[in-house]
């Protein structure tokens, strides 16, 4: 599916931050200005000890310069070391376990440390489903949502939107009480039971015989034809960093719904259906761990605890994730776009198939003092590159210019009063069966493929993690502990 989009519902601007020296990050640069010196400081007493330590720490830092997969090659083989001895030592297999009264079970691995509080909304007079991570003291409030399509719609109602979902991250910036936030979208194929119900609830007993026999087709062939869309959107916020700091739970979760009450959607294209309840959060959840759960009542979930919505069991590998119901595979994004993408790049993501699918975008947004500095500081080191390769060979690369003025640009643009957004995406896709795992993933690769601008890779050793970020769970990556 492909369609032409007008120059003005292009989107840029995008930058991966580049604070090292010579390819590194800026911890490895400090890291290795630090070891640097204790071998020199080593071998003033010691001359013949450079003859081993300097080749390791040159070993080192080259790895660490060196790519794989989008991340530094050290990166990547220290954590394929920590995930075989994790593995080696069962760290990587959750088996939940029966505990006697008054214990009750945590959910594994980034959400042990979250419960499930049910609130009372004054405003709507409904439940509130609020996750509380009892390490941090922050919470997450969920939100449903019901977007509209923009595929067909007019250019300046798209451009509206998106100037709209712009305001939004803006108010994130000067709420120093929002910490981040993510939107996600789940998509189930094959979820056509409920329509077949309310189809037959709603049919005319007195309707022409030709109408009924084309509906009953309908009903018959839908559930292998359509799929379910169910969108949500989680904002982590810490209500302790109010001017007055609230004193117990009860506070705390009321300043935690007031500051998110304080986002406005409404012109973002999308609009809200309702806070979600702590029967949603169990449903979402618990059906992501076991999807045959997807369509059950909601009286299946109302007693159901917290720790219970987890999976029975679960093996985090390498590169997929098998838990109660299926074997999940997770992607996270790769490789920034270079160059300006259309508003619907992700729309080969959002299309149905046969697998279950969850994308999801994280988003930190930086405050403006903030987010000026870590831009000058990006201007600095490109100029540092550019200046480095310079003098070895004569001339700056291409590339290096080219990155140097995407610094410059983006520093213009948040003089000019725009935000800098720490921003990254994730897409789950889960099988029934280890069996139909091949297809999934071949499935995933097409779609990655043709978005074209954006590049996933799979999130190697970290499966679990990514497969829980894009749960309401109260976790996001990007959110600093």
């Amino acid at each position: 599916m492909s369609h032409e989009v007008p120059r003005a519902l292009m989107v840029d601007g995008f930058r991966a931050r580049r604070s090292g020296v010579a390819g590194l990050s800026k911890g490895a640069t400090m890291t290795g200005a630090v070891v640097l010196a204790a071998d020199g400081l080593i071998a003033t007493q010691a001359p013949l000890s450079l003859l081993v330590t300097l080749p390791a720490t040159v070993a080192v830092l080259v790895l660490a310069a060196a790519r794989r997969h989008g991340m530094s090659a050290l990166s990547y083989y220290w954590a394929k070391l920590s995930w075989r001895r994790a593995s080696r030592y069962e760290g990587t297999a959750y088996r939940r376990l029966l505990l006697p009264h008054p214990y009750r079970l945590d959910l594994p691995g980034v959400g042990a440390s979250s419960t499930l509080i049910k609130a009372h909304d004054p405003t709507t007079g409904q439940s509130v489903g609020v996750v509380h991570d009892r390490a941090t003291g922050r919470m997450t409030v969920t939100t449903l949502l019901s977007p509209g399509g923009s595929l067909m719609a007019p250019t300046g109602a798209v451009q509206s939107s998106l100037r709209t979902w712009s305001a939004v991250l803006d108010a994130m910036s000067t709420d120093e009480q929002i910490l981040g936030a993510s939107v996600t979208i789940q998509i189930t194929p094959g979820a056509g039971e409920a329509l077949g119900d309310d189809v037959q609830a709603r049919k005319d007993p007195g309707a022409p015989d030709l109408a009924k026999r084309v509906i009953d087709e309908l009903v018959r062939t839908t559930p292998h034809a359509t799929a379910s869309v169910a969108p949500w959107m989680s904002v982590t916020v810490d209500p302790s960093a109010s001017a007055n700091p609230p004193v117990d739970l009860a506070e705390q979760v009321a300043e935690t719904l007031k500051v998110v009450d304080g986002l406005d959607l409404s012109g973002t294209g999308t609009d809200i259906e309702r806070r979600a309840s702590d029967i949603d959060l169990r449903r979402i959840v618990r059906a992501a761990y076991d999807p045959a759960v997807f369509t059950a009542r909601n009286a299946q979930f109302e007693e159901l605890q917290w720790g219970e919505c987890g999976p029975v069991a679960a093996d985090d590998g390498w590169e997929e994730y098998a838990h109660d119901g299926g074997v999940s595979i997770s992607w996270v994004l790769q490789e920034m776009p270079r160059r300006p993408i259309p508003y619907s790049v992700l729309l080969p993501l959002l299309a149905p198939g046969r697998f279950q699918r969850r994308i999801t975008i994280a988003y930190r947004v930086l405050d403006p003092y903030e987010g000026e500095a870590v831009l000058e500081r990006e201007i600095s080191h490109a100029r540092q590159r550019e200046q480095a390769t310079a003098e070895m060979k004569g001339r700056a690369k291409w590339s290096q210019r080219a990155d140097s003025q995407r610094a410059e640009r983006a520093a213009a643009q948040a003089a000019s009063g725009d935000q800098v957004v720490d921003w990254t995406l994730m897409v789950t896709v889960t099988a029934r069966s280890a069996g139909e795992l091949p297809a999934a993933r071949q499935e995933l690769e097409r779609a990655t493929k043709a978005m074209r601008s954006i590049r996933l890779r799979p999130a190697y050793g970290a499966q679990a993690a990514v497969f829980a970020a894009g749960l309401p769970l109260g976790y996001n990556p990007l959110v600093k502990g």
